[in-house]
């Protein structure tokens, strides 16, 4: 098994591409730890997660509670060999009507929340570690409506090149899985009306090269990838699994 042994530890991990990506790692071997902020969700994970798993709540906004949870993690394993730093929302707003709450929000979660929960797991991973972050195909196209969500994730881009520099020295890689369009909850929590949101799918699906949607599974098997041994000479790299749509 790729991932024999290792302590890993996921945010966002209670549902779709983290939750996929959990049973995947836990299947090839790690003991895995989900941080989540819905008490149900996390109750469900740890249901289909089973006996070598297990699951703490935190709100990532707050680096004090991120403290927290990895200091648990420590004190039931002594050390993590892995961090998926996944958790991450949206809101769907255009320009004029972004409000300095939903800019704050986003920036709160998606770009602090990563920082810091990479800052805290940090000197707790082992040398020869690995931290992977999920990005977005947003990164590097334009998209009406979606201009906050979308620098986020170029932020969290930069931050795997600058970490991946500075961790280098310990052998711990650090690198990035560009989801396109899922088939995830992702998409009905930007806060759009439902015929918008259908309507915006079918656009995608048209834009799409592979003509579909992906599945969480796809997007976890390239963090599997990423995780492991197998990209063992890869660091500050975005491994982009988009169906074509931001590369051809």
């Amino acid at each position: 098994m790729k991932l024999a042994n290792k302590v890993a530890l996921i945010t966002g991990g209670t549902s779709g591409i983290g939750l996929e990506t959990a049973k995947l790692f836990r299947d090839e071997g790690a003991k895995v730890v989900v941080i989540g902020t819905n008490e149900q969700r996390l109750r469900e994970a740890q249901q289909v997660l089973g006996e070598n798993s297990m699951t703490l709540r935190a709100d990532l906004r707050d680096p004090a509670q991120i403290d927290k949870a990895v200091a648990e993690v420590v004190e039931t394993h002594g050390a993590i060999d892995i961090v998926f730093a996944n958790a991450g929302a949206g809101t769907a707003a255009p320009l004029e009507a972004v409000t300095p709450a939903q800019f704050d929000e986003q920036f709160a979660l998606n770009v602090s929340g990563i920082f810091f929960t990479i800052q805290k797991s940090a000197p707790h991973l082992r040398d020869g570690g690995s931290i992977v972050v999920t990005t977005s195909f947003l990164n590097t196209v334009g998209t009406p409506g979606l201009s906050v969500l979308s620098a986020t994730k170029a932020a969290v881009r930069s931050l795997v090149r600058s970490i991946g520099a500075e961790l280098a020295p310990r052998g711990i890689r650090v690198n990035a899985v560009s989801p396109g369009p899922i088939a995830t909850p992702f998409a009905s929590k930007l806060g759009l009306p439902e015929e918008d949101l259908r309507k915006s799918g079918e656009a995608l699906v048209a834009a799409v090269p592979l003509k579909r949607f992906g599945d969480a599974v796809e997007v976890a098997k390239a963090a599997v990838f990423l995780a492991s041994d197998d990209a063992s000479y890869v660091t500050g790299a975005e491994l982009v699994v988009d169906g074509g749509l931001s590369q051809i």
